[in-house]
């Protein structure tokens, strides 16, 4: 069996260059409650999927995995989340301003049928809040398959 379909994801691991710096962030600007904290590792409580902090330097050493930084402003992956309503998407805008946390622009709707804004940690992982809007997400498209 595939592996895209053989299990669901369960966590989602940010490598990070401060680990004390990383949860301060989760746990002061975005409200995350920590659920457990180790040496150069934390993970906080989610709904539905873990979300985890590894410190680089402290993967590479246990594990062997390379502990190069990306330049400062790159933006490896996005993590989203999606907000049951659309209004909750403003209110949730001048709450994270108000914590200074550094929203890239004012909520705005955007073609995909969401209404959506977009901000970075301190290690510059892009977040993306949204809400459907309108017509929602569509319908799945037919299944992929490389051969044609």
């Amino acid at each position: 069996m595939p592996l895209g379909r053989a299990r669901k994801i369960t966590d989602i691991c940010l490598l990070v260059e401060d680990i004390e710096r990383t949860v301060d962030f989760y746990v002061n600007k975005l409200d995350f409650r920590l659920r457990r904290k180790a040496e150069g590792f934390a993970d906080f409580c989610s709904d539905g999927i873990t979300l985890a902090a590894w410190e680089l330097d402290h993967v590479n050493q246990h594990c062997g995995v390379s502990n190069r930084r990306a330049p400062v402003g790159a933006h490896k992956a996005c993590v989203a989340m999606e907000i049951d309503r659309a209004e909750e998407i403003d209110r949730l805008y001048r709450e994270l301003v108000a914590r200074g946390v550094p929203v890239y622009a004012e909520p705005r709707d955007y073609v995909w049928n969401a209404r959506c804004i977009y901000f970075s940690d301190p290690d510059d992982t892009l977040w993306e809040l949204y809400a459907w809007i309108g017509a929602g997400p569509g319908d799945y498209h037919e299944e992929y398959r490389p051969d044609g």
